[in-house]
């Protein structure tokens, strides 16, 4: 079965003809203009410059495809600039290497805030990172923006200065517990998470819709301590008799899962979290840690492929879909902007994340206006994010009360049945679509269909990518 086959791919945006490098995208596009806004009186922001940064894990446990992320949303910087910036602005994107360590991320935010006076933090990778730098920003009055994880915390009215951008953990909990329950009713679920806001909100979400009856063994895993085969938590899952095991784990914790449940002859039907599912990020990891171990290419072949017929929810289109205008469109941009990048991973689920994230923080630019403030910005979010064209598959839904971005998506199980598709480090499975987008809420809320339509590329973006 397949969805959003036929959805719309029409749309329309308008080409202002002006000096040779003015240019109006509407609807959610940016302006670039030649033109100079006028120099506003806030931190970071001058009449031809906005310098914003992020802290992200270049190195560490949590590198493996994360340290992909910042780059690809530079390269939608560069490409904002290449077209003269936004109201005349060029963004300078400052981004630090903070290792998935919270104390790092204090210090170098502290760095980025009174040395590099930065105008907003934009796409901080991280839940316990981001916790730790959330209410110093806030107290600053700096806009902790498009933070890079799902965790329910973002969302808050003691912090309005912070907003999430993908699903909160917790929708796609409900997203998969729902799945679960419509096709693997009475089966044993074991689960296995992160010991952070990141594993526990998307187990909350799992346990919102899954009995408590059917989860047979719960296994968590601390990150700061993560080095080695998880082979205690699925040997106890095992032992559980678990035959769907979920995970909430990022990719390096999949991978030193899935390899020791092998080991021991176990295969259960894995649920993933996307966070810990993009096959181009942990197929290498698991072809690697197995090579390390035997240095034979046919386990380590053998190790990639224990990520057919794994199951997620996606909330943008898998980067398999090679038809789909979103990926083309990503693809010419990284291929333009970071060729050493796109020669490296080409587009993966982190390239692509990076591109969308970027474009939408161009879009919330646009959205603030000429005379651009701190405080312009954050509202621009709160009322006009709606309107931003994103791959999302549902429309942002921000707020002045709601700070999370996407609230729905679709399952999805990476299988060789669906084809596969290379990237510079491999051939994974292709994705096959298992159901329709739903929507739902990080409460009570019921998992609903979502009836929209995926957004269209608008067209100024693709002819100047």
């Amino acid at each position: 079965m397949k969805f959003r086959k036929h959805r719309p791919v029409g749309h329309r945006w308008v080409v202002a003809v002006g000096t040779a490098f003015a240019m109006l995208l509407a609807t959610g596009g940016v302006v670039v203009s030649s033109t100079v806004a006028r120099a506003a009186s806030t931190t970071g922001v001058t009449s031809t410059s906005v310098t914003i940064g992020a802290t992200v894990p270049l190195t560490g446990p949590a590198a493996p495809g994360y340290s992909e992320i910042a780059p690809a949303v530079d390269a939608v910087f560069k490409w904002a600039n290449a077209h003269g910036g936004v109201y005349g602005r060029k963004i300078k994107y400052i981004y630090l290497n903070d290792k998935y360590d919270p104390t790092t991320t204090a210090t170098l935010t502290r760095k980025l805030v009174l040395d590099d006076h930065i105008f907003a933090d934009v796409g901080s990778l991280g839940t316990p990172t981001d916790l730790a730098i959330q209410k110093y920003l806030n107290t600053e009055k700096v806009p902790h923006l498009f933070i890079e994880s799902g965790c329910n915390c973002w969302s808050t009215s003691k912090y309005p200065a912070t907003t999430g951008w993908q699903p909160p953990y917790t929708v796609t909990g409900k997203i998969l517990g729902y799945y679960i329950e419509s096709h693997f009713k009475g089966k044993k679920i074991g689960e296995l998470y992160q010991d952070t806001e990141f594993g526990q909100d998307f187990i909350k979400g799992i346990n919102k819709e899954v009995p408590s009856s059917e989860v047979v063994s719960k296994q968590s895993y601390d990150v700061t301590t993560l080095s080695g085969a998880m082979t205690t938590q699925m040997s106890a899952l095992k032992a559980a008799g678990a035959q769907v095991v979920v995970m909430a784990t990022i990719p390096a914790a999949t991978a030193l899962a899935m390899l020791p449940a092998a080991a021991i002859g176990f295969t259960p039907q894995y649920v993933l979290d996307n966070v810990g599912a993009d096959p181009p990020t942990v197929g290498p990891l698991l072809s690697a840690y197995t090579t390390a171990a035997t240095h034979t290419k046919k386990a380590a072949a053998a190790a990639t492929a224990l990520m057919n017929g794994a199951i997620t929810a996606l909330y943008q289109p898998p980067e398999s879909t090679a038809a789909n205008p979103w990926i083309q469109v990503e693809k010419k941009i990284l291929q333009k902007y970071t060729p050493t990048l796109w020669a490296q991973h080409g587009l993966d689920g982190d390239t692509e994340y990076g591109i969308a994230l970027g474009y939408t923080f161009v879009q919330a630019l646009k959205a603030a206006g000429k005379n651009l403030t701190r405080t312009s910005l954050i509202k621009a979010i709160d009322t006009k994010a709606s309107t931003f064209k994103t791959p999302g598959f549902v429309p942002l839904n921000y707020s002045k009360t709601v700070h999370y971005g996407f609230e729905g998506g679709e399952v999805t199980e990476a299988t060789t049945s669906a084809g596969t598709f290379k990237t510079p480090v491999g051939t994974w499975p292709g994705t096959k679509v298992l159901s329709p987008v739903y929507v739902t809420t990080v409460g009570n809320g019921p998992v609903k269909v979502y009836h929209g339509t995926e957004p269209a590329v608008p067209t100024t973006l693709s002819k100047t990518a």
